[in-house]
């Protein structure tokens, strides 16, 4: 069929957005120029339409940039005058718990994206298998595996920098990231809805649940050197007690009763945030199916 037939009155002057002079190649370096002006157009039509989920990105961007201030002003805070090797372990528990929270909210948040992959999400889901059940298991592989690595990390690292711990009571350290990792898994939780809600970057979103956690909780910092108001959101936040705690039983040998103001709101925020998150996933897995979202890959 002849170009001319073909951009007859039966098709449309615009395909996906763009303008028909770019499809076809009329118009020589004008339709071209049409054509280039059309990509950007339409890119724009697409961030204004998922433009809550662009602001919610933009979020993660502002957190990794206050990160980097804060620890600035941490050293600040400190008057300069630095234990080097106090000071380097505790950037490394900082960096190594953050590695494992990223591990356990990766596994949980790609729940749905890994099915869909593998083809598997409505067989998964309209399986007789409870809910909680099936996220139990991902969080019990995700600790699992995440303590492996984490551990590995550890030692790598501490043997790269010569780092030696004589006073560090490793056990209690080990009680704080398993009853903290119960609240991270709830947390995680939460974030596993969002590619069920939203197919086309709700996986992406749960980095800033991530971003959130990394800016109040005390990674690179004392948590004292945030404003007022952030250090309120830290109260609630299960790495704040988790990194505040195995800190002080790696620096200065603490054990579970030096630890237990540290170990107790983790217990609370366990006991709080397994519910929450299944209820949240339950609340959103049911929006996607009656809205026909389970399946879309986006």
């Amino acid at each position: 069929m002849s170009p001319e037939r073909r951009s007859g009155p039966g098709v449309s002057d615009a395909v996906a957005g763009y303008p028909r002079s770019a499809i076809t190649g009329d118009g020589g370096l004008r339709g071209q120029l049409i054509g280039l002006a059309g990509v950007v157009e339409r890119n724009a039509y697409l961030i204004k339409r998922y433009g809550w989920w662009e602001l919610a990105l933009f979020v993660w961007t502002v957190a990794n940039t206050l990160t980097v201030v804060f620890i600035a002003k941490g050293v600040k805070a400190t008057g300069g005058h630095l234990d080097v090797q106090r000071a380097t372990t505790t950037l490394l528990i900082g960096a190594v718990i953050w590695s494992y929270l990223g591990i356990i909210f990766e596994i949980l948040t790609e729940t749905v994206a890994w099915e869909r992959w593998e083809g598997t999400i409505e067989y998964t889901f309209m399986a007789p298998l409870k809910r909680a059940v099936h996220l139990g298991g991902m969080g019990l592989f995700a600790v699992l595996y995440g303590v492996l690595r984490t551990a590995l990390l550890f030692v790598v690292v501490a043997l790269f920098f010569g780092l030696h711990f004589p006073h560090a009571d490793f056990a209690t350290a080990l009680v704080l990231l398993a009853v903290a990792s119960v609240s991270f898994v709830g947390v995680g939780m939460v974030t596993a809805v969002l590619p069920l809600i939203s197919p086309e970057k709700g996986a992406q979103l749960g980095f800033i649940a991530q971003g959130f956690l990394l800016v109040v909780s005390g990674v690179y910092y004392p948590v004292t050197i945030l404003p007022q108001w952030m250090q309120w959101l830290s109260t609630i936040s299960p790495a704040t007690y988790a990194l505040r705690g195995i800190r002080a039983a790696v620096l200065d040998g603490a054990g579970l009763g030096a630890c237990w103001s540290d170990l107790w709101p983790l217990l609370v925020l366990g006991a709080v945030t397994i519910p929450l998150g299944l209820l949240v996933f339950r609340t959103g897995e049911r929006y996607a199916k009656r809205h026909g979202k389970l399946k879309r890959s986006g």
